[in-house]
């Protein structure tokens, strides 16, 4: 990736609205929904130059992205690639796993098995690593699950009834682009919080969408209460497990569900489990991936939050089928 200022047959001129969105939190204005997926698809085209998507990016983190920001850039963001296609029956999962664990074991890979146990098609998508924390890829590879190497591998995998993992590069590579730029300038931007929110099936599907800042939970809440596409399915909200879609195995968050419209709370929130569950306590992915080894063949009891949570999942992919 270069940091000079590259140029386009087609250039996007976002002057303009950098002017508008630059202003900081108090002065900016929003953009239209058409406005948002009209300059994120420039943007992921390549058409807007270094100079002025640092401007975006940076004012975007400043301000906020407004639910019709977010409805547009995602618009954009799904249309960038290719979608994916389910197997018939039931509709898939969709697990955003963008953070890894730091301060305790990593349970997406252990949600997923769990929900493919149950005749759930399920497609896990993310990176591949991240530095300093344990990434859900790592702690496949230990079980003996490989990432997909594109689109048809990991259809196959959802047609055999197997998790399916692809990393954000395989599934969507000018998303990564986006995520990659946050070695450049050193903050996350919008494209953080839409990899979460992707919908990368032609067809209906269930999101498990997590947030870690309670600003987020009243923009997501409004977005999938007002804005998403009823057509692209339903999706689960919760606040994140170190950032991860996963229930907390020693206290239960709350999960919200969208469909249709509406919002219905299907999980209260927990202070803390009845009973402690005994984690390893080494958070590596070895040993992480040998204890959901145990947890599966019956060795040790699934976590009460994490059992709840795909009873609750899976009742609601059977019912979109």
């Amino acid at each position: 990736m270069t940091t000079q200022t590259t140029f386009h047959s087609n250039p996007y001129p976002a002057a303009h609205l950098i002017k508008e969105i630059g202003r900081g939190r108090k002065g900016a204005r929003g953009m239209t929904r058409e406005t948002a997926r009209e300059l994120y698809g420039a943007i992921l085209d390549g058409r807007v130059s270094d100079l002025e998507l640092g401007g975006i990016l940076l004012a975007m983190r400043i301000k906020g992205e407004t639910v019709d920001e977010i409805a547009g850039f995602l618009e954009a963001a799904e249309a960038s690639f290719a979608p994916l296609r389910a197997p018939a029956g039931c509709a898939p999962v969709l697990i955003p796993t963008y953070n890894g664990a730091r301060k305790m074991a990593n349970l997406t890979p252990l949600l997923a098995l769990l929900l493919a146990r149950e005749g759930v098609p399920v497609l896990v998508h993310g990176v591949g690593h991240d530095p300093g924390r344990v990434a859900t890829a790592e702690v496949f590879e230990a079980l003996g699950i490989h990432a997909a190497g594109g689109h048809a591998e990991a259809e196959a995998a959802l047609a055999a009834g197997r998790v399916a993992f692809i990393t954000i590069e395989a599934l969507a590579p000018r998303l990564a682009h986006m995520l990659s730029l946050r070695r450049v300038l050193g903050v996350r931007n919008s494209t953080h919080t839409l990899v979460k929110m992707l919908q990368p099936f032609a067809g209906p599907a269930l999101r498990l969408v997590s947030y870690t800042h309670p600003e987020y939970l009243e923009m997501l809440g409004e977005y999938f209460t007002t804005a998403a596409p009823h057509e692209r399915g339903h999706a689960f909200l919760m606040r994140g497990t170190e950032g991860e879609t996963v229930a907390n195995a020693n206290k239960g968050q709350r999960i919200d569900w969208f469909h249709d419209g509406e919002r219905t709370e299907l999980v209260e929130k927990q202070l803390d489990a009845e009973e402690n569950v005994a984690l390893p306590e080494d958070k590596s992915a070895a040993a992480t991936a040998a204890w959901i080894a145990s947890v599966l063949r019956g060795d040790l009891p699934v976590p009460a939050s994490i059992a709840e949570q795909v009873a609750q999942v899976a009742r609601v992919t059977r019912s979109l089928a």
